[in-house]
């Protein structure tokens, strides 16, 4: 007998009478995993509903329901857990969210999986097979070699980039990272030719390497960069500013195929860095001049801020958009902080009683963009506005031709238009994305 799962992958929510964000309907590469999972134990047909892109259906004809929860999502999430079991189906939730909050998670669910599936989903569909699910499935936090089935996708219409995961973790201590919590600060690489093997079968022109910090392991990286710069991709990731140090190191990522990088610069104030214990960006007077390497490397740079720690204040955003208009970058992202739960960043603000919401992934009237704490020196009304502005500022044409023709001279001729694509896209959705409600139910939303 062939049982049917369905996965399901939560929206954010989104403004009554908007459609959802374009840049976010990016592929659900853990659902791709699952897939490839199901497919190797046997005995399962699978289905993806995508809260994103279309109507999640009331009442599915299958014998399991799976969901995939991040913080932002968690509300819709358990939303569609508690309709589904409403009408009597089995709901698993998974994710970064339910791992760091099981307690809250497994009130809207039948069973839960504990940190990755790899290691337990067999089991639990062989559990749900004989209608015996386990309250929770420790998967901890080691990986094992599973390529993706992205098959699971057909149909779906998403942003038309590849994404690749060519490894797990981080070996920081970032205390705002949830990343680092889940992981303790280890990094677990995959192997290189099932990487190569997943660029191959991905079917796209253009690919972002998912890892949170790409050059936490050099070797591992020397032996990826080696052997995709046998092959003709065109690629992103993650890194670090001291990457900027190794000329041979930027060198080899060009070789590679990389087009730009990713860059956390969080702040440029000193005291904040050391705060959220990122002392590796603690390069105050090597900051121009790495930035510079890495642009006369021909890569470009994704350069993103974060807003909100206890040193920053009005003049902290109007520095941070200089040094990036200075630059040029190829994009850039200033970000509101976010206290995410089982982070120290979320304890020492609890402590302090400085949270503007216990649970604000919960909370009706939060929205996107909104603080979900008092900062020290400005108003988090204030600091918010500042954030926008900043974007819409990066974005306004002067700026915008200006970046555009450093990063045609920086990059591939050829994929200029990815440079278009890419800001026009993201300049357009700034205001849109700012005051979206979470867990608004898209299924009542009007057409």
């Amino acid at each position: 007998m062939t049982r049917r799962i369905l996965f399901v992958v939560p929206a954010i929510g989104k403004k009554p009478g908007e459609r959802y964000i374009a840049t976010w309907k990016m592929e659900p590469l853990a659902i791709a995993v699952l897939a490839a999972l199901t497919r190797a134990h046997g005995g399962w047909e699978a289905a993806l509903a995508d809260d994103r892109l279309e109507l999640v259906p009331e009442a599915p004809d299958v014998d399991l329901v799976a969901i995939a929860v991040e913080t932002y999502t968690a509300k819709r999430s358990y939303q569609l857990a508690d309709r589904f079991r409403a009408r009597g189906l089995p709901v698993v939730l998974g994710g970064y969210h339910p791992t760091l909050l099981p307690d809250e998670a497994a009130l809207h669910a039948d069973a839960l999986v504990i940190g990755n599936a790899e290691a337990v989903w067999s089991r639990l569909l062989d559990d749900a097979a004989r209608g015996c699910l386990a309250p929770r499935y420790e998967g901890g936090s080691g990986v094992l070699p599973v390529r993706p089935d992205r098959s699971i996708y057909a149909g779906k219409r998403y942003v038309p980039v590849g994404l690749e995961e060519t490894g797990r973790g981080c070996p920081h201590h970032c205390d705002f990272c949830a990343i680092a919590s889940y992981y303790g600060s280890h990094y677990h690489p995959r192997p290189v030719e099932d990487v190569i093997r997943d660029l191959h079968d991905s079917g796209r022109r253009l690919h972002f390497l998912v890892d949170d910090n790409l050059v936490a392991n050099r070797r591992y990286l020397g032996e990826l960069l080696g052997a995709l710069r046998k092959e003709k991709f065109k690629w992103a990731g993650q890194g670090t500013l001291s990457m900027a140090r190794d000329p041979e190191l930027l060198a080899a990522l060009r070789a590679a195929g990389c087009e730009f990088i990713l860059i956390g610069f969080e702040s440029l104030e000193s005291e904040n860095l050391r705060q959220m214990k990122k002392e590796v960006n603690l390069l105050p007077d090597e900051r121009d001049q790495l930035v510079r390497h890495i642009h006369e490397a021909g890569l470009g740079i994704y350069a993103t801020f974060v807003f909100g720690y206890d040193h920053d204040d009005e003049a902290s955003v109007a520095r941070t958009l200089d040094f990036a208009r200075r630059h040029r970058f190829y994009t850039a992202a200033f970000n509101h902080l976010l206290p995410w739960p089982g982070t120290p960043l979320y304890q020492r603000l609890e402590a302090e009683g400085r949270l503007r919401y216990e649970r604000w992934w919960l909370a009706d009237d939060y929205r996107y963009g909104d603080f979900a704490f008092e900062p020290k020196r400005i108003s988090a009304e204030k600091l918010s506005a500042l954030c926008l502005e900043a974007r819409r500022a990066f974005g306004r044409p002067g700026i915008f031709w200006q970046r555009a023709w450093a990063a045609l001279r920086r990059g591939t001729p050829g994929l200029w238009y990815l440079f278009w694509a890419m800001n026009l896209n993201i300049g357009g959705e700034v205001t849109q994305k700012y005051a979206i409600p979470l867990g608004v139910n898209l299924d009542e939303l009007p057409k």
